[in-house]
């Protein structure tokens, strides 16, 4: 990988008629900008720049890539241009918003709107810190997926895959919406035809299959990572990455430690997403949601995600915020909270 990581974009720059205000965020795969549109409406902007295949200097506008990586360059690049006309068909208010998508600079942008709160990560840093017994409640952990598999069922109706789902894309909005941002679709095309498989997935979230150039994914790579998810919001940290699982796995372990806590049947939910061997997960998020809903667990759902999470988050929101004020913007496309 390039050992400098390529310039963002100056303050001022015009593309396809945004104004850049300032970086956001910058990840191996992209630089994520605050712009404002022609009639001033602030907007996310996401810039495709791999770090591992493209250079920018400061001021410049053009990537310069190396002939041997140009062709792995704009694989990527058509993979992402795919994923913004694809998530531009998708409207739900749990899925990251595409404005608009536009190549320019011989690279490509996508528009998204701008977020503004913090990321289900942040939130997880500061209740662990609380040093609680529990870092969430089961019936704030059920609310919140519900709402999170509402949008990926959507996104995997529409033939796509996330292939990114954690804690820190997963949104939490100023009005207490949970919203999935950033996928990976140019991650995963780079990954199977590039030489770096393993740097372009997040440990303890990333499925078994993920690591391995001859295995399918489907919805049941996302559930894995949704499962996943649902285990750092019980524990406070990562589950163990899947292959040290595969070497040895101790999730059942850990997750025993939890009963009495969290009810038997979230903890076999958790077990039941991430099986390693992904026909043993559930094949759908319709399975998922449905024995998130169970009859016997109607009490952990009768209030919205919204009146859920105001009420456990909002002894949380000021410590979460200074932390992230201290930490910058995890959030991929979110602002820094008020």
């Amino acid at each position: 990988m390039s050992k400098i990581k390529p310039a963002p974009l100056p303050p001022d720059t015009v593309i396809g008629g945004y104004r850049v205000i300032r970086r956001v965020s910058s990840g191996g795969f992209g630089v994520v900008y605050l712009a404002v549109d022609n009639e001033g409406q602030q907007v996310a902007v996401k810039e495709y720049l791999p770090s591992s295949l493209a250079t920018r200097g400061l001021g410049e506008l053009l990537p310069r890539v190396v002939p041997e990586k140009l062709s792995l360059y704009r694989l990527g690049l058509k993979s992402f241009f795919e994923e913004g006309r694809a998530l531009a068909q998708i409207s739900h208010a749990s899925v990251v918003s595409v404005l608009n998508f536009f190549r320019e600079n011989e690279t490509v942008y996508m528009v998204m709107n701008y977020l503004e709160g913090a990321t289900l990560q942040d939130f997880i840093l500061t209740a662990r810190e609380l040093k609680t017994q529990k870092v969430f409640r089961e019936s704030t952990i059920r609310s919140l997926f519900d709402e999170v598999l509402r949008g990926l069922r959507i996104v995997h109706q529409h033939k796509m895959l996330h292939l990114d789902i954690k804690p820190a894309n997963i949104f939490i909005t100023d009005d207490n919406r949970a919203v999935l941002i950033d996928f990976g679709a140019a991650r995963e095309v780079l990954s199977k035809e590039g030489n770096f498989i393993r740097p372009m997935y997040t440990p303890g979230f990333a499925a078994p299959e993920m690591y391995r150039r001859d295995s399918s994914m489907g919805p049941w790579t996302d559930i894995y990572a949704i499962g996943a998810c649902i285990y750092a919001c019980m524990q406070g940290f990562p589950p163990t990455d899947a292959p040290q699982r595969q070497e040895k796995d101790r999730l059942t372990l850990s997750l025993s430690k939890l009963r009495g806590i969290y009810s038997d049947n979230l903890i076999e939910v958790v077990e039941w997403c991430m099986a390693l061997d992904p026909m043993s997960r559930p094949q759908s998020v319709f399975a998922l949601q449905k024995e998130l809903s169970r009859e016997g667990e109607r009490r952990y759902t009768k209030l919205s995600v919204a009146e859920k999470m105001r009420m456990q988050l909002d002894s949380l929101v000021a410590d979460t915020r200074k932390n992230v004020q201290k930490v910058g913007d995890a959030a991929g496309i979110g602002a820094k909270p008020k």
